[in-house]
């Protein structure tokens, strides 16, 4: 009976030790890669941010062995940037202007400087567009002096975007009459004719102004090729862009613009290699992101520096320098 019982002990063993040596293994015969888990920080459910963050740990999830990417519904920008600070996500989707005042620790982050914010790429402009009706009169932004204009949320990106282009053109807060209106307190208020310029920062088109100009007359007011100029040697965040005709009902004539990026950034917890893998898989299946929002189309490699405003992960910046 002893011996009968030790030699099941044995076989028992012999079992686990076989077990524990090859049930790791892959196919190949190799070690299984090491999880990784990457959060994802995106932005509300209804918003660009949220469906391209889905896509984005698809990507990741089918390409980088070992991966469990997730990405979750958020405030967005400001709250993005807390979150990677606070080690809550890996990855998060902010505004390209919101990056350099974290760095820098001005505007919204006045003497709350963050220093290991990093970037990955930049993905898709945030046009800065400036909305009246015609019925103001209103061409030009030196012609709202004395006018009732919504700048954007208190504390907002959209806020600091409306003062800082403003100032190229001589306009103060004490020129106007400041109105501090989310998008859709101010398309509200424009179609009530409380206010007569307001400030919108997102990819256009964009869903409140279109609904504007179902029963308006919608005026876009331009930002001069100089003035751009200005704005960026003091901002380099900017970029120029264009709102070509027929993006809104009645718009006839294309009207230059500027606008912020969306972007990616991680901290310095990010390595090099993983950063790496990361923008590959991103840049070599954009197709994935295009199928999950227009805002995509735009997406390409060689843009992915365009208004970078931060640092750079090393691992990603040895990406986007492979020819």
């Amino acid at each position: 009976m002893k011996k009968l019982l030790a030699f099941l002990m044995s076989m028992m063993m012999f079992a686990v030790l076989v077990a524990g040596c090859g049930g790791g293994d892959d196919k190949a015969g190799g070690k299984a890669p090491a999880q990784k888990f990457i959060n994802i920080a995106t932005g509300g459910t209804a918003g660009t941010y949220y469906p391209l963050g889905g896509a984005i740990a698809d990507i990741l999830n089918k390409n980088i062995p070992g991966c469990n990417a997730s990405a979750q519904a958020t405030g967005a920008s400001i709250a993005n940037i807390n979150m990677l600070q606070q080690g809550q996500v890996d990855i998060a989707f902010i505004q390209n202007d919101n990056a350099y005042y974290a760095v820098n620790g001005t505007e919204m982050f006045k003497d709350k400087k963050v220093t290991n914010l990093y970037g990955l790429a930049t993905l898709y402009p945030e046009t800065v567009q400036i909305v009246t009706l015609a019925e103001s009169g209103i061409t030009d932004l030196s012609g709202v002096k004395g006018k009732r204009v919504a700048v954007g949320a208190p504390g907002s990106g959209t806020e600091a975007n409306a003062r800082q282009i403003l100032a190229v053109y001589g306009v103060t807060y004490d020129d106007i009459d400041v109105q501090y209106l989310s998008f859709a307190e101010a398309s509200s208020a424009l179609k009530d004719g409380n206010v007569d310029v307001a400030f919108v920062t997102a990819g256009h088109p964009t869903a409140a102004i279109q609904d504007i100009a179902t029963q308006n007359n919608v005026v876009l007011l331009p930002v001069a090729p100089d003035k751009a100029d200005a704005l960026i040697k003091e901002y380099p965040f900017y970029t120029k862009v264009n709102i070509t005709a027929n993006t809104y009902n009645n718009q006839a004539a294309d009207c230059p613009a500027v606008a912020v990026r969306c972007m990616l950034a991680v901290t310095d917890k990010m390595d090099a290699d993983t950063g790496y893998a990361v923008t590959k898989a991103i840049y070599s299946n954009l197709d994935r992101l295009k199928a999950a929002h227009s805002a995509a189309n735009v997406i390409t490699k060689e843009s992915a520096m365009d208004g970078m405003s931060i640092p750079v992960n090393a691992g990603a910046e040895k990406f986007f320098n492979e020819k």
